[in-house]
């Protein structure tokens, strides 16, 4: 598929998924679970979650079903995760950084150049280590933590090229509002600027900040580069988003159901990882036909700039953990 045919697709489920219309098989649900995030109606994100309501509805003989609520429709991503104990929210998709509030190792997943490149990370999320991160997540806040979705290597924009990290130096850098998110910008000597997901289009185009970094499906679908002249490919964090089930509602359903829900939610985050994976090998070739400059970045000097804070005061793991990750898949 094309990056043309898959922006026109995008365009399309978007125009019906904004106005949060559900599948009849799962707007008929005795019980319709509201799943929150905060990405727009275009990404995978959201069109595999709506599909998971139909997958579902047909699974529980329309007992239970799923409406989506996209672009921070419900909280921003502070707000969606502590709506999980509160009911107020059923599902969510959140980064690990944010899911390290209430359980810190779970973090590590999150943390710039913490994985050599994505067979890392996905040896990782199949892993002992990861099954763990789980259950002490779950022990810690009574959710129900089930998968991993791939979200996409982040990469920086700016209005000018980044090749080393000296030319973020006093950058203002837009980062997500988790503390883990501030280690790479401070290991460039960069200004860790955080704003809310909802708000750094504006923040970029007023000159707020002077950028931002998500990967480059995140980047198309929020429109990042039109208000920025350069992608600056330095791959720093491989990320994910957990998939989440809020305690109050796991804790509600009997155990076919919650079996049935968590492998809806299972192959919900591989439909999320085939699509991003796919636009990630397009996307660099789009945004130069668009006029954006795309630059190739050799990381090293970055790698080295973090890793020497890998285990210093931000972190929030233990050694153990940090060589159990970096030894998954080495040895291939």
């Amino acid at each position: 598929m094309t990056i043309k045919t898959t922006v026109l697709t995008a365009t399309l489920t978007c125009t019906t998924a904004l106005g949060l219309a559900l599948p009849a098989a799962a707007q008929d649900a005795d019980r319709v679970l509201k799943w929150a995030h905060v990405y727009e109606a275009s990404e995978p994100y959201h069109t595999c979650a709506v599909e998971a309501g139909d997958k579902l509805a047909e699974a529980t003989d329309n007992r239970l079903g799923i409406e989506v609520f996209p672009a921070s429709s419900l909280g921003k991503e502070v707000d969606i995760n502590e709506g999980l104990g509160l009911g107020t929210v059923d599902i969510i998709w959140t980064g690990q950084l944010f899911a390290g509030r209430s359980y810190g190792p779970i973090a590590i997943g999150g943390a710039p150049f913490m994985f050599r490149d994505y067979d890392h990370w996905d040896a990782y999320r199949n892993s002992d280590l990861f099954g763990e991160m789980l259950q002490g997540y779950n022990d810690a806040t009574g959710n129900q933590a089930l998968t991993l979705a791939y979200y996409g290597a982040r990469h920086t924009t700016s209005n000018m090229p980044i090749q080393s990290p000296e030319d973020m130096k006093d950058m203002k850098l837009r980062v997500p509002n988790a503390p883990l998110y501030m280690m790479f910008p401070r290991a460039v000597d960069a200004n860790p600027t955080p704003i809310a997901f909802a708000e750094v289009y504006l923040a970029l185009q007023q000159g707020t900040v002077d950028g931002q970094e998500n990967p480059l499906p995140t980047i198309q679908a929020k429109k990042f580069y039109e208000v920025q002249s350069d992608i600056n490919l330095t791959g720093h964090i491989v990320d994910s988003l957990l998939g989440i089930v809020g305690g109050p509602t796991w804790g509600s359903l009997v155990a076919a159901d919650q079996e049935t829900l968590a492998d809806v939610i299972t192959e919900t985050s591989a439909c999320v990882t085939t699509q991003i994976r796919e636009a990630e090998a397009e996307l660099a070739d789009w945004f130069r036909e668009q006029g954006v400059n795309v630059n190739e970045v050799d990381v090293t000097p970055f790698r080295e700039a973090v890793m020497e804070m890998h285990n210093g005061d931000m972190a929030t793991w233990d050694q153990e953990t940090y060589d159990r990750l970096q030894a998954i898949g080495a040895e291939g």
